[in-house]
């Protein structure tokens, strides 16, 4: 099978899992199920996920992902400030995400695991370089590293405030994300200032 194949069908059972997924949890045997129901034969889990559970999660971030920047299609990141784009981007990954809100908070257990915490780290990342890269940032120095290492910092809280946050409207979320990227400007502000004094 070739990646783009692999990615339909990692789509595909996704899709017939997620309603499952308030009810049973991120659990293999709801994978298998998903996959039975998708169609397909029942090796093509592992075949598709051979990392398990860590892989369905992961492509799970990635169709949001993905979905995130179609929605972002009909805006002009050029017409926006930094901040409001970083903002637009998170608030239409949020927007996807909402049906699916508990499986959001199953991943975020699955993940809270200790030695699961890397991988978590890689998967936040991913999403913070779509981004910045969406938002228009050439950077190749070390101005790279810090603005998603910045913006990886913004995420992981900002999703804890959304998961709690049963307004549809998400007006407490954009508020905390409004005041959370404004925290970091400041602070880019500051190494600026001691970079331009050292």
């Amino acid at each position: 099978m070739d990646k783009n194949h692999v990615c339909d069908i990692r789509d595909h059972i996704l899709e017939a899992l997620l309603p499952a997924v308030p009810f049973d949890g991120w659990r293999w045997s709801a994978v298998c199920t998903a996959a039975l129901s998708a169609g397909y034969e029942e090796g093509m889990p592992k075949a598709v996920f051979p990392e398990g559970i860590s892989d369905v999660l992961s492509t799970f971030s990635d169709r949001a992902d993905l979905m995130m920047l179609e929605s972002l299609k009909a805006l002009d990141p050029e017409e926006m400030r930094v901040r409001d784009r970083v903002r637009e981007a998170l608030v239409a990954r949020y927007t996807y995400l909402q049906p699916h809100k508990e499986a959001v908070r199953q991943s975020a257990l699955f993940w809270a695991v200790p030695w699961r915490k890397p991988q978590a780290a890689k998967i936040i990342w991913r999403t913070a370089d779509r981004i910045w890269d969406w938002a228009g940032d050439t950077a190749s120095d070390y101005n790279r590293y810090t603005k998603r290492g910045l913006l990886s910092g913004i995420i992981v809280p900002t999703t804890l405030v959304w998961l709690n946050d049963g307004d549809e409207a998400m007006d407490e979320t954009k508020a905390f994300l409004d005041r959370r990227i404004e925290n970091v400007m400041q602070l880019n502000r500051v190494l600026n200032q001691v970079k331009r004094a050292s």
